[in-house]
Parts: structure tokens; C-alpha cells; sequence
């Protein structure tokens, strides 16, 4: 049990001299640490509202102690309950349990990648995921912070995960609480039909903490991050930032269209940050978050350069109007820029620099009635202004690519019923969306603007009342629009099979798609520390856009309509504590996705891409005595391709690796400084990735941190 006092500077000046060779850990200290009993509780603290008949109860605390003590969840219904309230399967990830995995994540969707059903696909430090969740494409699985909808691919690649609390992953047809994130660009739109991810970022400081750290390891990789809390009066905020360097290492395939010359450097900085107000308690509040990215280096030519920026800020608003009802509104703005080099290999001549501008405006306002004890109504609306260009600067001059705008608006209502131990869930959602194309692949299109509405629905069921055994059934429905990127690509029609022209060609006939979901699962308590759930899941997608790889070298694809897709499999999760020395999961994920085309015999029966037949995670962490533990990891992929053309499609895998965190606790008074080894792919298994990408093989990672 660690003692605070003073800060300790020597410990400090140690880590500030110390040369990067290190980098991560948790923030949450080892189990029973707290802060000691005769230390006063601030006066400042917002205290919690007083439970009357028909208030919310105040927040719980999930402190590992007591079996029946359940993280709170907000995905399900915007509010807080625990998991036993929500019909659909929800897996949360605290951030003591990720900065267990080797290496600090590079990409948000690496936190998810040992959670079952989730096939987890980065293609590099410098590219986006391209994944899958329950036996659909990236596309099909939304991203939420704090509420607020962001781009699964963008912000996956430069969020820091140090700005968050812990992940919400709900799992299976969606609420209609959530609508669309109306991107244009990588895949475009994204539907949660096959489930959330939700990143949440902390609200309340508990006390001042503060986070040093420095960090290195192979291809003269460099981390330096920092993170300090505190509250003052009613306000608690936080803010951190970080820098990473790499000389990084060749990620293309031998031969590939990448032709990696030389080490492709890159160079990325984070600042971040938020600021809450507390008025007269803890549920009347208001917030601010901010986060920066700029990521630039070159991959791997002199004239391959790349120059990227990412912001985003949120504003949040939290109060109860009365006994029972609930006000939450947010807004929030996204504003992303890439720029890239392209040259004339072989001759590393410069060509021209091409660019993406992205502006996302999204909006939420919900109203949260409760009443017949846990019972809720929810009723919104929600909205996203979306702008998008694309551009190329041949000669220095610039020339308009893409230009497309979007503007959505839905409105929602869900009643959820707790009746004794049933749990009874039901809404429907009003979607609106139309797009405006002012200029597609470099012309006036002679189709300027689209417009859709479509009405959705969703609900479920849980039962409670077995003293073990909790099962559960939802369904629902999802619409996707195509993307301005999948209408008029990145590249002209004529580019097709053009050496040097690497990109995604134009299909201008693109239609929507539509789909339905369902999934029924168990899960079990039978022993104390041990948890086990089964879930299967069916869904069918109408019209469903696929990203096809339309040639090798030069690197390119197409968005196409595939006809329609059935996907349905089933998972198997288990964890299980022994006290507070051991910790143990493992899951499997079967999964069986086919495309249905009876007008093209090419792409009938063949598989989804990006979607693995199975995948396998197991897991520990071992803490051991002297403040010593052992996290490792094995993930297993099953065999998937990169096309639905049957004729024209690459497969990969299936393979596997195996991961090792090792950390030391060294207590000092006033601090504790934490020493830790990550070895990443053990086994040096440098299994190729579609687009001719493959995985870079193995790295070592040390780190230094000290925690006040």
C-alpha cells in the first residue's frame, strides 16, 4: 500500500534526464491503494444529490473488492446503470486493464483487440484499422466520445489514450438512441448496426495526480508523455500531451507498390484536455474537451512525405429538471487535414501533394424520464453537418478533387421497462441525410445532391431473475448512405491501372444499403470471480457496400455494391479473478459472412472482406510479490480476403502473436515509479495484411514512469 507525501523531485530530475528507453502504465494505482482514511475530503468536492423516490442513485464505484460491485455503464441509455439494466451485451474496459498490454497502443482500436468478436486490423503506425466486428466490415461498428459520434478511422489513429477513462463496447443491434457518423472519408459513413464503441473520458477528479513518463525501444523509437489532474472549487480538469518518434521499419510485402526505400520516419504530437464545472452537484455539470494531433514524416521516399492534423472539441451540458428528468446536451466539431507527397517512381521525382479536409459538426440533445422505479424514457435529437474536400497540387497549383456536403438530423424515443426481473426494450428512430456533390472526380456532377429518410427501430429483452444466469435477445435495423469518397473516389476514372496512381477509383451508381440485426446470448456468474457469456448473432445487409481491390500495383480499389450479405457466428467469453494475484480471460469468435449476388456469378458466395472466419484471445496478468507482474497475451486470426470478387481477391492468414508486459513497482515516498518491458510479437511473425501491407514483426519497448 503506497503512502502519499511530498512529491519527490530527485525522482523527478531522474525521469527528466533519463534517455528514452521506456513508456506506459496505468494510472489506477495497484488494488487497495487508496488514499488513507484520516486524509479530510475536500470542502470543494460537489457533493452527491440526495436519493429521493424517483432520483437518480449516486454514482458507483467499482473498486474490485466486492464481486457484486459493476462498473457503471452510460452506452446503454445515456444515463448511468449497471450492466444487469441493459438488454444489449456490453464488454468495459477500464484503462488499469489495457495498460497491461504491451506497448502504448498506437491506434484506439488496439485497446479492443483481445474482446471477442473484434478482429482488429491497423495496417500501420501511420494507417487506420481495417477491421471487423461480429462478422461485418469497418463500417459497421460507430465510434462515440462521450457521447458525440467521431470517425472510427480518423480518430482511431489520433486520440491518446491517456486523455481516457475507460471504453464502453455495446455490442449487437444498436439502440436508436445513437444514429450514423456521416464521414466521407477512408470507408465513409459508419452504421452501429453491429454494435458502439464508446470512449470516455474522466469527469470527476477524485485528487491531484500526476504522470511522467519516457519511453524507447526498436527503430529508435521515442515516447515522452505527461498527464496531471486536479480540482480547484468546483472545477476538475485534466490535461496531458505526448510525443513519439520512429525511425519505424519497412510494413510493405516484399516487391510491394509501396516500395519502402529507406526507414519511414514519422513524428507525432498529442495535447489534450478537459474542464469540469460542477454547479450545485455532481449531475448538474458542464464540460469542455479538447484533443490535437499533428502527425507528419515520410514512408519510406524522399518525396513521400505526409503532414496531418486532427482536432476535435466537445461541449457538454448535465441537469436534472425536477424529480425525475434529465437534460443532456452536447456539440462538439471535428476538423481533420491529411496532405501527402506522391513522386514518379522509380524516379523519386516529386509529382504533386494531394489533400483530404474534413469538417464534422455533430449535435445531441436528450431528455431521460424516470419512473416506475428503473424504468426510462429517452426522447431526442441529434444531428451532423458534414463538409468535405479533396484536392491535388500538380505543379504547385491546386485542383478540386471532391467537394461534397452533408446534413443529417434524426429523432428518437426508447422506453425501457424494469419490470421485477425483466427488463423489457423498445424504440424507433426518424433518420433524415441529404448530400450535396458540388464537384466529383475533378467535374459538375450531372447528379448534384441525394436525399434519404428512413425509419428505424430497435429493442430487446433481459431477464434477471436466476440467480446465475441472465440471458438476453435484441433486434434492429440500420440505413448507410454512400460516401462522397465511395461516389467520386480519389482518383479519376481514366486512372484505372495507371502506374504511380494509388487510390480508390470513382463509382458514381452507388446505392444505399440497409440491414437488419439480432442476437440472443447468456451470461453466467456461477462461481464468485468467475464470469462466462455465450452470444450468437445474424445479421442481413441489403445492397451492401464492399471496398474492392481492383489491382495490386498500382494500389487500388473501387466501392461497390455486392448484393446482399448474411453474417452470423457466435462467441464464447470467460474471466476469471483469483483474488488479486491472478487474472485470466480467454475468447473464441466463430463467424460465417457471405455475399449473395445472383446478377454477377463472380462475387456470389464469396466471403466479406475483412472478416476472419475465427479468432481466439487468451490472457493473465500475474502479480507476483515485490510489486512484480507478468501480463501475457495470445491473439489468434483466422483466415479472411481482401475482395468479394472470387476471381480477384488475395487471402490472408491465418496466424497468430504473442505478446509479454513485465512491470516493477518501486514505492519512494510521495511517488511511485514504475519500470516496464513490452515485447510485442514474440514470435517475429511478419504475416502480410491486404494492400500489400504486413506486419512489421517484433518490438521491444522500455519505459519509465513515474506516478505522484
Amino acid at each position: 500500500m503506497t503512502t502519499r507525501f511530498a512529491p519527490c523531485p530527485s525522482l523527478l530530475l531522474a525521469l527528466i534526464f533519463a534517455p528514452p528507453l521506456l513508456a506506459q502504465q496505468g494510472e489506477d494505482p495497484p488494488p487497495g491503494d487508496e488514499a488513507p482514511a484520516s486524509e479530510p475530503t475536500p470542502a470543494s468536492e460537489p457533493a452527491p444529490a440526495p436519493v429521493e423516490p424517483g432520483q437518480p442513485a449516486p454514482l458507483l464505484v467499482a473498486t474490485g473488492d466486492e464481486e457484486d460491485v459493476e462498473t457503471v455503464l452510460v452506452t446503454g441509455s445515456k444515463i448511468e446503470q449497471q450492466p444487469k439494466e441493459i438488454t444489449q451485451s456490453v464488454r468495459v474496459v477500464e484503462q488499469s486493464a489495457w495498460e497491461q498490454y504491451a506497448t502504448l497502443p498506437f491506434n484506439l482500436s488496439l485497446l479492443l483487440q483481445n474482446e471477442p468478436g473484434q478482429f482488429v486490423n491497423p495496417l500501420s503506425r501511420n494507417d487506420a484499422n481495417w477491421g471487423s466486428i461480429g462478422g461485418l466490415g469497418p463500417s459497421y461498428s460507430s465510434y462515440l466520445i462521450d457521447g458525440l459520434p467521431v470517425d472510427a478511422f480518423v480518430e482511431g489513429m489520433s486520440l491518446d489514450p491517456w486523455a481516457l477513462e475507460r471504453v464502453e463496447q455495446q455490442r449487437g443491434p444498436a439502440s436508436v438512441m445513437y444514429g450514423n457518423f456521416y464521414g466521407m472519408d477512408f470507408a465513409g459513413n459508419q452504421s452501429p448496426l453491429a454494435g458502439i464503441t464508446q470512449f470516455v473520458t474522466k469527469d470527476f477528479i477524485d485528487r491531484t495526480r500526476t504522470r511522467l513518463l519516457v519511453g524507447g525501444g526498436s527503430w529508435g523509437t521515442a515516447h515522452l508523455r505527461a498527464y496531471h489532474q486536479l480540482r480547484s472549487g468546483n472545477l476538475h480538469a485534466f490535461l496531458g500531451g505526448s510525443f513519439e518518434r520512429s525511425d519505424y521499419t519497412d510494413y510493405g510485402s516484399a516487391g510491394s507498390w509501396l516500395h519502402i526505400l529507406q526507414s519511414p520516419r514519422y513524428e507525432k504530437v498529442r495535447l489534450y484536455g478537459r474542464a469540469t464545472w460542477f454547479f450545485d452537484r455532481r449531475d448538474h455539470r458542464l464540460s469542455l474537451m479538447f484533443h490535437h494531433t499533428d502527425h507528419h514524416g515520410q514512408v519510406g521516399r524522399p518525396n513521400r512525405d505526409f503532414d496531418h492534423s486532427y482536432n476535435l472539441a466537445d461541449l457538454a451540458y448535465r441537469n436534472h429538471l425536477g424529480r425525475s428528468l434529465e437534460l443532456r446536451a452536447r456539440a462538439g466539431v471535428r476538423l481533420h487535414e491529411r496532405r501527402w507527397g506522391e513522386d514518379n517512381y522509380p524516379d523519386l521525382s516529386l509529382r504533386e501533394h494531394g489533400g483530404v479536409e474534413q469538417q464534422v459538426v455533430p449535435a445531441d440533445l436528450s431528455l431521460v424520464w424516470r419512473h416506475l422505479g428503473e424504468s426510462t424514457l429517452t426522447f431526442g435529437l441529434d444531428g451532423q453537418a458534414v463538409w468535405y474536400r479533396t484536392y491535388s497540387e500538380p505543379s504547385g497549383r491546386r485542383t478540386t478533387g471532391n467537394e461534397a456536403r452533408a446534413l443529417s438530423g434524426g429523432v428518437y424515443a426508447e422506453e425501457k421497462l424494469a419490470l421485477s426481473d425483466w427488463v423489457l426494450r423498445a424504440g424507433g428512430r426518424l433518420n433524415y441525410l441529404r448530400a450535396d456533390y458540388e464537384v466529383i472526380a475533378g467535374t459538375v456532377p450531372g447528379l448534384d445532391h441525394q436525399g434519404w429518410t428512413r425509419v428505424l427501430w430497435s429493442a430487446g429483452v433481459r431477464y434477471n431473475g436466476l440467480s446465475a444466469v441472465s440471458p438476453y435477445l435484441n433486434a434492429g435495423s440500420s440505413f448507410m448512405a454512400p460516401s462522397a469518397k465511395a461516389v467520386g473516389g480519389t482518383l479519376q476514372a481514366s486512372d484505372e491501372g495507371v502506374p504511380g496512381k494509388n487510390g480508390q477509383l470513382p463509382n458514381p451508381d452507388l446505392r444505399p444499403q440497409s440491414g437488419m440485426g439480432f442476437d440472443a446470448g447468456v451470461d453466467t456468474r456461477f462461481l464468485p470471480g468467475l464470469r462466462l457469456g455465450v452470444r450468437g448473432f445474424l445479421y442481413l445487409v441489403d445492397d451492401v457496400i464492399v471496398d474492392n481491390v481492383v489491382s495490386q500495383d498500382p494500389s487500388q480499389t473501387r466501392s461497390v455494391n455486392a448484393g446482399d450479405m448474411i453474417a452470423f457466428g457466435a462467441e464464447l467469453a470467460a474471466e476469471y479473478a483469483l483474488g488479486r494475484r491472478l487474472e485470466v480471460f480467454a475468447n473464441a469468435t466463430y463467424t460465417k459472412s457471405r455475399i449473395g449476388n445472383s446478377l454477377d456469378a463472380d462475387q456470389d458466395g464469396a466471403d466479406t472482406p475483412f472478416v476472419p472466419r475465427f479468432a481466439i484471445n487468451a490472457g493473465a496478468s500475474v502479480h507476483l510479490p515485490w510489486e512484480l507482474s507478468l501480463s501475457p497475451r495470445v491473439n489468434v486470426t483466422g483466415a479472411y480476403s481482401d475482395s468479394s470478387s472470387k476471381s480477384n481477391h488475395r487471402e490472408f492468414g491465418p496466424y497468430f502473436t504473442v505478446s509479454l508486459k513485465a512491470e516493477k513497482i518501486v514505492s519512494y515516498p510521495g511517488c511511485d515509479l514504475a519500470i516496464g518491458l513490452d515485447l510485442e510479437n514474440l514470435t517475429d511473425n511478419r504475416y502480410e495484411m491486404p494492400w500489400q501491407f504486413r506486419n512489421p514483426g517484433f518490438y521491444a519497448l522500455a519505459t519509465l514512469e513515474i506516478r505522484i
